[in-house]
């Protein structure tokens, strides 16, 4: 590769990746291009100009899409198929019935939290906003509080497990290229997400809801009433139903830490249950039966439900795929090796640059997954070379980064702008604010708790 004006290679790699970059966000957010061809473009022209053959790009950029969808794939599809059930079940109904109950109306912003926390668990964020968004305009009909003060917890609560808590797969993304422990990164995803989401969702919420006063639309409100009556699944069922992925992860992590070389034959069982394609296998057949045909759908019923669930998510699957191919690039090309270098010479916190490159990423191209797959290729190489940094933080400032100002390039932006009826300021005022205190909060805390570990 020829260097640019003189610079050194170093210099002319990043300003190609400067550039690569520059062209990605541009054509994503001024020409509306699709992301997932608009990243495959920006990978093969940064492969070319970094000076890689191409044949060599070709392979880099296939098995960079092969290796990230390797496992993130698997999980988003099953992830999905739970979150099906528990939407024809009527499971998410009911957490929020008996949570509303349990509360009463004068603390119901905070079950609103909760509930978006645990939907949001084994489900993409759009996917718990149409989930909950039901859920919320009749609690604020019920209870007669300001819709924000509904909404706000709630989409604190899912965005937060969105960007910071495993099994999601923006932050599985990141453990995998960072090599981390899922175990250590879900125990420190819920030490952090739930001080963030408090913060975020009932204490600002309460605050935005008394400023700004927004009336869903009347027949978007009666179009969700109109769902047909039918018994809802038992709380304990359902609520152990979202939770069985979780709680097998977290049994396989402590196994391992409890028999770090796996000496015995339940050691090796805990892990495998333990993964997270086999956890959430587990938990979506768990599900066919508990939130299917116990509530007596047939077997076709079923199936159909778990065939519908994936569709919508093709899209997605192939953006975070996109993503990983120029990860790989960065990676094969020298680039992350080059920001390796400079960042180490600069002596940068490897926590706050991962927090800086996926926040960077997040503001220039609206989404939170391509944020954490981009920023991964460039964060991966610096934290090899950072000896004794907290890999499982690194994955959650990666995350905060990936969740901070949502604005007009952002489709959860105009989701939630459409289903609570605001208009573009209002939306910049509550829900853009929202997720900046998440990202912000979570950045701070994330550094407070590597001071400490």
């Amino acid at each position: 590769m020829d260097t640019l004006f003189g610079m050194s290679h170093t210099g002319t790699l990043l300003v190609w990746t400067l550039l690569a970059i520059a062209f990605l966000i541009v054509m994503i957010s001024t020409f509306k291009w699709n992301p997932f061809v608009t990243l495959l473009i920006s990978s093969f022209g940064l492969a070319l100009l970094a000076g890689m053959k191409p044949a060599d790009s070709v392979t880099s950029i296939t098995k960079g899409l092969g290796g990230t969808l390797g496992t993130i794939a698997i999980v988003i599809g099953l992830g999905t198929m739970l979150g099906k059930m528990m939407a024809e079940s009527g499971g998410a109904e009911r957490i929020a019935t008996t949570l509303i109950d349990k509360f009463g109306d004068r603390k119901v912003h905070w079950a609103m939290l909760i509930v978006g926390f645990l939907v949001g668990i084994p489900v993409f964020f759009e996917v718990g906003v149409i989930l909950l968004i039901p859920i919320a305009f009749i609690v604020a009909r019920k209870t007669k509080m300001p819709m924000l003060q509904i909404g706000i917890p709630m989409l604190a609560g899912l965005s937060v497990v969105h960007g910071l808590v495993p099994p999601h797969p923006a932050p599985m993304i990141a453990i995998e290229a960072y090599g981390a422990n899922l175990g250590k990164t879900i125990l420190y995803s819920i030490l952090i997400g739930i001080p963030v989401a408090i913060l975020a969702g009932p204490v600002f919420g309460k605050l935005i809801g008394k400023r700004i006063q927004v009336e869903p639309d009347p027949k978007l409100v009666e179009q969700f009433a109109m769902k047909e009556q039918r018994s809802l699944p038992g709380f304990g069922i359902t609520l152990f139903t979202i939770l069985l992925p979780v709680i097998l992860m977290l049994i396989g992590s402590i196994a391992s830490i409890a028999d770090p070389d796996a000496t015995n034959g339940f050691t090796v069982f805990c892990e495998f249950i333990g993964h997270e394609v086999v956890a959430l296998l587990i938990a979506v057949i768990f599900s066919f039966f508990s939130l299917g045909f116990a509530r007596g759908f047939t077997k076709e019923e079923v199936s159909k439900f778990a065939s519908d669930s994936l569709p919508p998510i093709a899209g997605i699957v192939l953006i975070i795929g996109g993503g990983g191919a120029f990860k790989q690039v960065l990676i094969d090309s020298g680039v992350g090796q080059a920001i390796a270098d400079l960042a180490t010479s600069a002596n940068v916190n490897v926590i706050l640059f991962a927090w800086l490159v996926a926040a960077l990423i997040r503001v220039a191209t609206g989404s939170a997954t391509v944020a954490m797959t981009t920023s991964a290729g460039i964060v991966a190489p610096v934290l090899a070379m950072t000896p004794g940094a907290n890999v499982e933080l690194v994955v959650l400032a990666t995350g905060a980064g990936s969740l901070v100002l949502s604005h007009v390039n952002d489709a959860g932006f105009w989701m939630v702008k459409e289903f609570f009826n605001m208009s573009v300021p209002q939306t910049l005022k509550s829900w853009t604010v929202m997720e900046t205190i998440l990202s912000v909060a979570g950045l701070i805390l994330i550094m407070l708790v590597s001071a400490l570990v």
